[in-house]
């Protein structure tokens, strides 16, 4: 069984194992922190996706979406603060030469030491940091390293480089000809696409504030630390919506949207104490309050979601650098201003990262005359990659024809699986393996009744339900609470 120290390997062994994530580019040796979604891991992917978006386009009426493209002006990134600002503390070891992230590097020790049973020494390494961070004291970030003997892991020494920012957005050339080509980004965040859309979707939906902006889309971040599996990757995908209000409501509005936020999190079923919120002691450049939703992960509590208070940052330097109005006219006040944003961002890869470690569960079996286990992803049944899988007994007696007609009765109200092979148990544990909630085995009584066992992922316990029931038992359970 997979302990603490190693659930995570486990979980992503077992992601490989079935479908789920692979290394990218493996037969070339992968591409370090690039990973490709399966069979599975797509779908369960796509089903965290869609949940999202009908939660915020369908559950709030004043709520719309865009798609924005990836390539943007460049001077959309000098206005928003990234060619100046969107940077990282690294620090290198002179010997292996190896570059760190200070803050990974600080929070690794102090997870050493509450491993060692000193939680206070682990909570004032970590408060020295954010202090030193917020007040961008590079060289008291040093000696704090240096004062504490964090040592490199590869060359085992404590012989570091200064402190220095390492500007994390991706550059490249838009053009047929290298000399005529002009530098671009691709874009770190998808904030922005939003941002310069605003007046476009404000006039065109005639959208009064308080009002949003959502959009689901990839994003790249050259990280030079990137690790922890698909938690911090260089491409990943982001879900974030743009709430544009009245400059001074933003503190309510922040507060609003840090409870609508968690409600939608524990709708996943996903225990509360599980979560917990985390306030940003160092500000970004746009913010006036931020906090992060963080998951307790096998690797500790890390950040999901992010909650930002953005001001009029972005909305006004776009006016500047544009010299394009970004105004809007309240007629209830009879006055124009340019609008305050409350920021929600969620990671769709860690989302996935996370229910892959709710889910992922390893129970033993036994009994006294025999030796068993299983390995479950006990995902919420309306996230499930599959619904429902439809298992005849045997291949022969006209039980795949059932099969097949159930299948048929079924696909197109949810995702459906279909197999003959093996014993009816194996089918079962696969089943088991990618997270199906629902089997349903056709055997010889179906033929005499029209009845089929269904059996209940969880719990492993079966019962005859005639097939014309099927869909309604299986849709019943295909509802979240948000």
């Amino acid at each position: 069984m997979a302990t603490d120290s190693n659930r995570f390997q486990a979980i992503i062994s077992h992601c490989k194992e079935y479908g789920f994530i692979f290394p990218s580019s493996e037969i070339y040796d992968g591409l370090s922190a690039v990973y490709d979604y399966g069979q599975w891991g797509t779908e369960l992917k796509r089903n965290v996706r869609d949940h999202w978006w009908r939660s915020m386009t369908q559950f709030h009426e004043n709520i719309v979406g865009i798609d924005a493209a990836i390539f943007m002006h460049p001077t959309t990134w000098k206005a928003s603060g990234h060619v100046d600002n969107f940077s990282d503390p690294m620090i290198d070891n002179k010997d292996s030469k190896k570059r760190y992230r200070v803050d990974h590097l600080l929070e690794a020790h102090a997870n050493e030491l509450e491993k060692e049973g000193d939680a206070n020494g682990a909570r004032a390494v970590l408060a020295r940091m954010d202090e030193l961070l917020a007040a961008s004291d590079y060289d008291g970030l040093r000696n704090l390293i240096e004062s504490l003997n964090i040592k490199c892991e590869v060359s085992g020494t404590s012989n570091w480089t200064e402190v220095r920012q390492f500007n994390l957005m991706f550059s490249t050339q838009l053009g047929s000809v290298s000399d005529e080509a002009s530098e671009i980004y691709l874009r770190p965040e998808t904030a922005q696409g939003i941002f310069v859309n605003f007046l476009n979707v404000q006039k065109t939906a005639r959208m009064k504030i308080p009002f949003g902006i959502a959009q689901v889309g990839k994003a790249f971040r050259n990280e030079i630390v990137a690790r922890q599996f698909i938690f911090r990757m260089r491409e990943f995908e982001q879900m974030e919506m743009q709430y544009f209000i009245r400059p001074g409501t933003q503190k309510e509005w922040y507060e609003f949207w840090k409870e609508e936020r968690m409600k939608w999190h524990l709708s996943l079923g996903i225990p509360a104490e599980r979560y917990r919120f985390h306030d940003h002691v160092k500000l970004a450049h746009y913010a006036d309050a931020a906090c992060d939703i963080e998951y307790e992960f096998p690797i500790g509590f890390k950040e999901v979601e992010g909650i930002h208070s953005r001001t009029d940052f972005d909305l006004r330097n776009h006016q500047e650098f544009s010299k394009k109005k970004m105004t809007y006219h309240d007629p209830e006040l009879n006055q124009s201003y340019i609008p305050y944003v409350i920021e929600t961002s969620i990671g769709l890869d860690r989302t996935v990262m996370m229910l892959l470690s709710e889910a992922y569960t390893e129970e033993d079996l036994s009994t006294a005359d025999k030796q068993d286990s299983r390995t479950v992803l006990k995902f919420p049944a309306a996230l499930a990659p599959i619904k429902l899988a439809v298992l005849p007994l045997t291949k022969k007696d006209g039980l795949p024809d059932i099969g097949r007609e159930i299948m048929n009765s079924c696909r197109a109200q949810f995702k459906c699986f279909y197999e003959e092979k093996d014993t009816i148990g194996k089918r079962y544990r696969r089943m088991d393996a990618i997270g199906t909630p629902f089997c349903v085995t056709v055997d010889h009584q179906t033929k005499e009744d029209n009845t089929v066992t269904i059996r209940y992922r969880d719990t492993m316990e079966q019962e005859r339900i005639a097939i014309a029931d099927i869909k309604n038992v299986v849709e019943g359970k295909l509802k979240l609470s948000y």
